[in-house]
């Protein structure tokens, strides 16, 4: 009987505590301005609405059936290529009917996910035109985003694993920009973005916001062999190559380049090697330009070869955010989720590059009739920031002089130098 009474005055005294517990997690909602949901879901909202006035059922319906042309500009591809991504990523994206609610189609999901890349527009103007919930976007980009990169990644971006695959990219800067043993050029870009909730001043840069840094290898043909995204802003690309994986494959040789052979017409090994401006440290696998101020006339012409070369970075860069204006202006993401759109962005990029090569070449650098630049057309718009500001180790290394004396003397002879060189240096 003691027992029984002791069990009936424990069972009150936690159903005592509970009943409080319950008052104060009421009491702090009412001070968060916690109030019951006014409805479950706008009839503005509903599927049947979405189907008959949305974006999506009516207007991308209409553009496929009667103006092509203008259904690539508002995807920024072809349809061919919409519904090839669509039927990969199909099985994935696309949720199944259930007796609660009826869940968002596949092809609603990939084309709104598209579009906000594209345009860059914020998911509280969106859910107007597109009938979606404001705070099912973001939910729906990011997922969309997530399997484009885990379908396409390993097809589209992926560095050669073998010598006969960077010769290959060599072969391509040779043909193109006339500069040997160049397998890629390297470059990074700030992405700008809002300031992340507690971050201080880690994604603040030199330029005064804060930016995630995009460090990306870029062939000859404008597209991304590797890319590393979500550096902090306040930190260099210099510094973010010195800590990458891709670096530790360069030095100790996993990254397969060719083994070193003479430049053309010549008889002197020279390794081969990526090619950037003054911001990196320079080496046998690295070349930049001469950084003196007074420099010889044939400083001055491997100066003006190497840039051939190098400016194929800049042109990717500036493609990439004329592309995709979401790239063009702040994001109103958090780190985690920009990163996944970047590479996204990336990705789409080169997907778009392997199938229609030409599809955007008049953005693109040409070279003149006489040898002189054409700026391309990505240069009138906006453009993501440069990475300019060196927080890594610049030491110059004396194989990387030599190997860029070497380049120097065979740009100047009569087996390595193009026609309109000298008259595009002073």
């Amino acid at each position: 009987m003691q027992q029984y009474l002791l069990a009936m005055a424990h069972n009150e005294v936690v159903h005592q505590q509970l009943n409080l517990h319950q008052l104060i997690r009421g009491r702090f909602r009412w001070r968060r301005g916690f109030r019951r949901r006014r409805m479950w879901r706008r009839t503005w909202l509903h599927p049947t609405r979405r189907r008959a006035f949305g974006i999506y059922d009516q207007l991308l319906v209409k553009l496929r059936r009667e103006d092509p042309s203008t259904l690539k500009k508002f995807l920024c591809m072809a349809p061919e290529l919409y519904d090839e991504i669509l039927e990969r990523v199909r099985g994935r994206i696309w949720k199944q009917h259930t007796w609660f609610r009826e869940p968002l189609e596949g092809r609603l999901k990939l084309a709104v996910t598209l579009r906000h890349l594209v345009s860059g527009t914020m998911y509280s103007d969106m859910q107007y035109g597109w009938r979606v919930p404001e705070n099912t976007l973001p939910v729906v980009v990011r997922e969309v985003c997530q399997v484009i990169c885990d379908e396409y990644a390993d097809e589209v971006m992926t560095a050669p694993s073998n010598p006969d695959g960077w010769r290959q990219l060599a072969d391509g800067f040779y043909r193109r920009w006339n500069f040997p043993h160049c397998v890629a050029a390297i470059d990074g870009k700030h992405v700008a973005i809002r300031k992340p909730p507690l971050s201080g001043s880690l994604y603040y840069n030199y330029k005064g916001f804060f930016s995630i840094i995009l460090l990306a290898i870029v062939d000859s043909d404008y597209k991304f062999v590797w890319c590393d995204v979500g550096g902090y802003g306040s930190s260099g690309d210099a510094q973010i190559y010195n800590n990458s994986e891709f670096k530790e494959m360069v030095e100790d040789g996993s990254v397969s380049f060719p083994d070193p052979d003479p430049l053309p017409y010549d008889n002197v090994d020279i390794p081969y090697f990526l090619v950037r401006d003054d911001v990196f440290s320079l080496s046998e696998n690295m070349m930049k330009p001469y950084g003196q101020r007074d420099l010889s006339r044939e400083q001055r012409i491997l100066n003006y070869r190497l840039s051939r070369a190098r400016r194929v970075s800049e042109n990717a860069f500036g493609i990439l955010s004329n592309k995709f204006q979401i790239l063009a202006s702040k994001m109103n993401h958090l780190p985690s989720t920009a990163r996944i759109i970047i590479k996204t962005c990336c990705i789409l990029h080169n997907l778009m590059r392997t199938r229609y090569p030409a599809m955007n070449n008049a953005l693109i650098d040409q070279d003149g009739r006489r040898g002189s630049p054409v700026l391309g057309a990505w240069r009138r718009g906006s453009n993501l920031h440069d990475t300019v500001i060196v927080t890594g180790n610049n030491t110059q290394n004396k194989e990387g002089k030599k190997i860029r004396n070497l380049l120097k003397h065979w740009c100047n002879s009569e087996v390595g130098s193009v026609p309109w060189q000298d008259r595009m240096v002073p």
